[in-house]
């Protein structure tokens, strides 16, 4: 994952979630839930494809592919 403010590569290992991964590589996150419900996490994508595992976007705005939740 590339954090387009922190300009950093950060590895999000299979077992974790991109915002376990941001945390504990020291980047500030906003976050509250951590299940995909309330979408505080909510970024852009810069490019790739998500696996979107959260309840909190549209099924459509999971096909467009533009935001993702951190924490699913």
């Amino acid at each position: 994952m590339v954090v387009g403010r922190a300009g950093r590569t950060i590895l999000v290992p299979q077992d974790e979630s991109a915002l376990e991964a941001l945390l504990d590589a020291g980047v500030t996150v906003d976050s509250m839930c951590h299940n995909g419900l309330c979408g505080i996490c909510q970024t852009g994508v810069l490019s790739g494809e998500v696996e979107h595992r959260d309840s909190f976007l549209t099924d459509e705005q999971h096909t467009v592919n533009e935001y993702m939740t951190l924490c699913v």
